[in-house]
């Protein structure tokens, strides 16, 4: 799944979060839980017609000021 050479690091606690959520959540590993994350997360985004609807949503998360 993380096979092409794509690497992304995170904080051994938060890591050790996720290893656990994953498992009780029943996902087969922990890369495939972030996986789904980040294409759930992307899903709520992506449906905006414009660049202008996702500067809208990460305004409006706080991402952006």
């Amino acid at each position: 799944m993380f096979g092409g050479g794509n690497k992304i690091k995170l904080e051994k606690d938060l890591l050790d979060r996720v290893k656990k959520v994953a498992e009780v959540a029943g996902y087969a590993s922990h890369e495939e839980f972030i996986v789904h994350i980040i294409e759930r997360e992307l899903s709520n985004f992506e449906d905006g017609a414009s660049d202008e609807d996702i500067t809208e949503k990460l305004r409006g998360l706080g991402y952006i000021s």
